[in-house]
């Protein structure tokens, strides 16, 4: 049997997941009031099935090319040899024509592709809110006007209790214009990584708020003086983006379009501006002040994989906490190896650390997902195109396939679902170890970002570490997701008047947030940055959002 040991996917991927994740408004767009047409696509059945349902095996009646969109990873190149796409032929009765675009600009030459109308039929890669500057040339399909031809995407919808958050992908005009994956469970990626064994040595324990996490590093900096026991590594942005939800805020990654519901006034209001997001400021420039949080951390320059001075230091001593997810752990852990030895030391993940609003995290969350072009809807192979990304994107076998490869070939699954490779196969990208083996990734074209988007809890768990998944269960079993934001869908002019207030608005609290943390600007200058945005035209971008919001409540 093959070894299972694990390391990071590939840095690049994980740069370009943070930087879409880091993007500015993607929930400026929500959802409205509810316009599912029922659209007649019955004269466009060329290779379609009759009576197809969810769980079934797409096979077109005959032979059908259908384009696709392709990413290329600089060191994931498509190959000849591949066999997911003659596998996908052979199930499927489809020739998938790639159209290759390079990592580097993917999200240029995919625009541009669609604004000239030529991108291929089907569109990957897509998260929330990537659909949104497409919508008013009417370039992509409204998908929620197709999906009852999609049985698969209904089942696991309603299955996995997703139907409110697909009704917050809706646009101003009611439809959504993007199907995601879809998670059966949803935890934050990055959460606190601590060395557990370090923190126990100073009698801490496992930190559960942030209050003990202080006494931990406050213990921990005792022992080690020369260290700085916490770090970031991703320019603030992760460790802010975890700790806010649970100050009552949202920060760093997660600031969105920088508004929250107020409950008792029932409107939405600017975080940057409230006093629960001054009170988290306050804490983390508590912890820098006292050499508890590494300052270089938080402005040292991150290419989305995080910094890489913070293994550094962590493998030496001087960091005993950090921003991360389960593959920095496993980096972190191979760092430590070299320098302390191979069980000489415990890095764990632990659930986001609960503040002065408790244990809250953020709202469950989808993954990448796909679009239709708009010209795929005069295709005579319209419906059978529906019924091969219902397949393709939502189907469980075809979710195995893409992962794993062929059952019985590349991997085995015993009767409780548990998938193992067989001997001669490896995942590279995750360590998955053979002597001599076959990558299923790099030599046959599985586990590649096809891959990703739409999981099952069991899909997950198949290639996550043992700590990878005591992390799920930590997180569902002691945390509570914060309800989702509340939906303020801009219509087409007022999407042009909020961008160009939102990103300067933004720019001010980002640059300010981390000056205050680093004590470059004392807090006694609150109101003065206060003063500052709102000379920026805050009052008019957050009435802007609440006239959406009002309207939709009004239309819902």
């Amino acid at each position: 049997m093959a070894t299972f040991t694990f390391k990071n996917p590939p840095l690049s991927r994980r740069a370009f997941v943070t930087g879409i994740a880091a993007a500015g408004l993607i929930a400026l767009v929500g959802c409205s009031t509810k316009s599912d047409a029922t659209v007649d696509i019955s004269n466009q059945s060329v290779g379609a099935m009759e009576g197809f349902e969810a769980d079934m095996q797409f096979k077109a009646t005959e032979p059908l090319n259908l384009s696709i969109l392709w990413t290329d990873w600089p060191e994931l190149p498509v190959k000849d040899s591949w066999e997911v796409f003659k596998e996908i032929k052979a199930r499927t009765n489809v020739n998938l024509e790639l159209t290759h675009i390079p990592f580097s600009d993917a999200v240029e030459k995919r625009s541009l592709l669609i604004s000239a109308g030529d991108a291929p039929s089907i569109i990957p890669l897509i998260y929330t809110g990537d659909e949104k500057s497409f919508v008013s040339s009417g370039a992509v399909l409204p998908m929620s006007d197709y999906v009852q031809h999609m049985p698969n995407f209904k089942k696991y919808v309603k299955e996995w209790d997703l139907e409110a958050m697909m009704e917050n992908l809706r646009q101003a005009d009611g439809k959504y214009y993007m199907l995601p994956g879809l998670q059966e469970v949803s935890v934050p990626v990055f959460s606190l990584m601590i060395r557990k064994d370090v923190f126990e040595e100073v009698g801490a324990g496992i930190p559960n708020t942030w209050d003990e996490v202080r006494e931990g590093l406050v213990k921990i900096k005792a022992k080690y003086p020369d260290s700085y026991p916490l770090a970031d590594g991703f320019e603030g942005q992760s460790l802010l983006n975890y700790a806010a939800r649970s100050f009552g805020t949202q920060a760093g990654w997660g600031f969105g379009t920088g508004t929250i519901m107020d409950e008792e006034t029932k409107k939405l209001k600017y975080v940057a501006t409230s006093k629960e997001y001054k009170d988290l400021v306050t804490f983390f420039h508590g912890l820098v002040k006292d050499g508890l949080l590494d300052p270089e951390s938080l402005t040292a320059s991150d290419a989305g994989g995080g910094n890489a001075s913070i293994a550094e230091k962590f493998a030496s001593n001087k960091v005993f906490a950090a921003s991360g997810n389960t593959g920095t752990v496993i980096e972190y852990s191979t760092a430590l190896d070299k320098t302390l030895g191979k069980g000489a030391h415990e890095v764990i993940l632990i659930a986001p650390p609960g503040g002065p609003a408790g244990n809250i995290i953020g709202p469950r969350n989808f993954w990448h997902g796909f679009m239709l072009s708009s010209k795929a809807k005069d295709e005579p192979n319209f419906q059978a195109l529906l019924q091969f990304v219902d397949w393709y994107f939502y189907n469980p076998d075809a979710r195995d396939l893409l992962r794993w490869g062929v059952e019985g070939k590349q991997y085995t699954k015993d009767a409780s679902g548990v998938i193992k490779l067989k001997d001669g196969f490896s995942l590279d990208a995750w360590n998955l170890k053979s002597e001599g083996g076959v990558d299923i990734q790099k030599d046959l074209g599985y586990s590649t970002f096809a891959a990703e988007g739409t999981e099952s809890r069991k899909l997950k768990e198949s290639y996550s570490p043992k700590d990878a998944v005591a992390y799920i269960d930590s997180v569902l079993k002691t945390r509570t997701f914060r309800a989702p934001d509340a939906p303020a869908p801009l219509e087409e002019a007022e999407l042009e008047q909020s961008s160009l207030v939102a990103t300067p608005l933004k720019d001010t609290v980002e640059t300010n947030t981390l000056k205050f943390v680093l004590g470059k600007r004392d807090l006694s200058e609150w109101d003065k940055y206060v003063a500052e945005l709102e000379g920026q035209g805050l009052k008019g971008y957050v009435d802007l959002l609440n006239t959406a919001h009002e309207r939709f409540v009004a239309n819902a």
